[in-house]
């Protein structure tokens, strides 16, 4: 018998470095899951990929326990961290702030291809391509038409 699912908690948390300050600390408070139970288990898995902002995604069951999952850092923190930037530009369609090669961009699109709702390479590659279009940062080049 499967156990009752009581909800779904998404979070964004560093790697290694949960603790029970907000966020984590309310929103695992508020559905009665043991938070330094999550803490310890979280920054265990999380280790290796300490400081990384990753989301994850935590099941709280009916007897209070949970599993999570933790997914891939988003595009755009990959993208600011490639291009050595604290944020992207305020006026995206007219301010560039930085340049990256289809290279680059197709090591980010494998990367994260697992968590994303596309099938092909190619067009994870041009999501992408949009995040950083949509951060001020150019993509160099056309678009490699055979991968």
């Amino acid at each position: 018998m499967a156990k009752e699912v009581l909800g779904l908690i998404k979070l964004q948390i560093r790697g290694g470095a949960a603790n029970p300050s907000p966020p984590v600390g309310p929103a695992l408070g508020s559905k009665g899951v043991n938070i330094m139970d999550f803490c310890k288990q979280f920054n265990a898995k999380t280790q290796e990929q300490a400081g990384k902002l990753l989301p994850v995604i935590i099941t709280v069951y009916g007897d209070k326990s949970f599993d999570f999952i933790v997914k891939t850092p988003p595009v755009a923190v990959q993208l600011l961290e490639l291009a050595k930037l604290k944020s992207g530009s305020a006026e995206s369609n007219r301010v560039k702030v930085a340049s990256i090669t289809w290279e680059q961009v197709k090591g980010i699109a494998t990367a994260k291809m697992v968590d994303m709702n596309c099938f092909t390479l190619d067009s994870a590659m041009k999501m992408v391509a949009g995040t950083a279009r949509s951060m001020g940062i150019d993509v160099k080049g056309a678009f490699p038409s055979n991968n």
